[in-house]
């Protein structure tokens, strides 16, 4: 698999080993603990949106969290897509950029064919966060992006962009702030990931957050 089109927003420096198990998790249950993120999504021209609901893990990365709750409390993934599809591995969303693929897919249907050219992955709000890197990436957690470690040293996060691991990457512990927990909707996610991609890995389906919501 060709990782380039993660570039210059390096997500993965290394090649993935192959899907390693199914994807279902159980639904939450009512009660008191961690709050939750309730991401509704939109795929293709379902009428009905599907349901994530995110464990946050704000005893890791508490000012991770803090500034995921408040992008979302002003609704600014509202309308984002998932900009990035690795099939069974991972999907990767929160750019704002990506809504600007509405005006690129209407030019690629008059036959102006943008390619590489689109952006979507290097966008973000303006700023970074400090690495909060204390947890593993298995399967499930949810992690911030971030720019290589060439021009990145001290590891600081994008300030939106976040991906969903579907299956367990050891091999990148150590590396990226997980700052939550898919425990519902793991299986939602795994399908979208197999969705047909451009050359940049970019689905070709729109794949659209409807909202999130932090209980």
């Amino acid at each position: 698999m060709n990782f380039r089109s993660l570039l210059p927003l390096l997500l993965l420096p290394i090649v993935l080993p192959a899907f390693l198990g199914g994807c279902a998790t159980a639904p939450r249950t009512a009660g008191t603990g961690p709050q939750v993120a309730v991401m509704l999504v939109k795929v293709k021209k379902q009428k009905k949106p599907e349901r994530i609901v995110i464990e946050l893990r704000e005893d890791a990365a508490p000012a991770t969290v803090a500034n995921f709750k408040q992008l979302a409390g002003r609704h600014y993934y509202d309308g984002m897509r998932f900009h990035r599809l690795f099939p069974h591995q991972l999907v990767q969303t929160g750019d704002p950029k990506s809504r600007l693929w509405v005006a690129v897919s209407v030019l690629q249907k008059v036959g102006l064919d943008l390619g590489d050219n689109d952006r979507a992955g290097t966008g973000g709000p303006g700023y970074t966060l400090p690495a909060e890197i204390h947890l593993k990436l298995e399967k499930g957690s949810v992690a911030t992006a971030r720019l290589p470690d060439a021009i990145n040293p001290t590891r600081a996060s994008n300030g939106s962009q976040f991906f969903a691991c579907l299956e367990p990457m050891s091999q990148l512990n150590g590396q990226y702030t997980v700052f939550g927990r898919v425990i519902e909707g793991l299986e939602v996610l795994d399908a979208i990931s197999t969705l047909p991609v451009n050359s940049n890995d970019f689905p070709l389906d729109k794949i659209v957050i409807q909202s999130i919501r932090v209980e």
